[in-house]
């Protein structure tokens, strides 16, 4: 499979056919209803708008896909990366990587130099590949973005009254760091570290143990970014760890 991997073909995804197949990618990926997924059509308008979705094929086989939507920031273009979804027995091989250096090599090749999309703030392991694999920062947060027991349920394994947060991952695609991490180029943050925000090492077994302390610690881990963002810091770090896994601020 390895092998297979490293031969992905990442293209644009530009018939009806093909946009299906993304869907059907939806709903063996994420645990969700067919209200929370996004059809056909809605890749086939933002193809429409000024969009597009990018495929990762393994020969004719589609492994995955990267929607990317128009959007403004201020008075400049810039993309929202709304979904990027890779098949079970394709993951954990770099594709998810691949797609989305590709997604800012289509990006600058438009002229934009922004790109911006949310993640669950205690997920640890896309916090880690969000700020140290891409080089995104995040200044934002997002209480309940998409509503209670909703896409909130798809998120905590079914488990509900968990809140949806979320966080604000922003690509500066010309920044120093991305530059040098999409050459594959080591980075070194020579800023002085203001403050860090712990998380759960393993969310998903906490909400299935205990989902109040689940609920409990979402609030703290609120609490903790409301009150560093409103300061000004900035996280543009992750520190992994087993036990203790932490957002590093400046």
């Amino acid at each position: 499979m390895s092998s297979d991997a490293d031969k992905v073909d990442i293209r644009e995804c530009d018939t009806v056919d093909e946009m299906k197949k993304c869907v059907d990618i939806q709903r063996r990926v994420f645990p969700s209803n067919d209200l929370e997924v996004s059809p056909a059509r809605h890749l086939i308008v933002t193809k429409s708008a000024g969009g597009w979705t990018l495929g990762a094929y393994v020969g004719d086989r589609l492994a995955g896909f990267v929607l990317t939507v128009p959007m403004f920031r201020g008075d400049d273009r810039a993309f929202y990366s709304h979904m990027t979804g890779v098949e079970k027995e394709f993951q954990n091989l770099g594709i998810g990587a691949k797609l989305k250096w590709a997604q800012r090599e289509r990006a600058l090749a438009e002229g934009v130099r922004y790109i911006k999309w949310t993640f669950q703030p205690v997920l640890a392991r896309n916090a880690f590949f969000n700020l140290e694999r891409l080089g995104a920062t995040i200044a934002t947060y997002m209480p309940n973005f998409y509503g209670t027991d909703s896409d909130s349920v798809v998120d905590t394994g079914g488990a509900e009254g968990i809140p949806s947060d979320r966080l604000f991952a922003e690509w500066e695609l010309d920044s120093p760091k991305v530059v040098a991490l999409s050459k594959s180029e080591p980075w070194t943050e020579t800023r002085e570290v203001a403050a860090k925000v712990e998380i759960p090492s393993d969310w998903g077994a906490l909400v299935k143990a205990d989902p109040r302390e689940a609920v409990r610690t979402q609030e703290r881990v609120k609490a903790e970014f409301t009150e560093a963002f409103a300061k000004g810091l900035v996280a543009r770090g992750f520190e992994r760890s087993a036990e203790h896994p932490k957002y590093i601020l400046y």
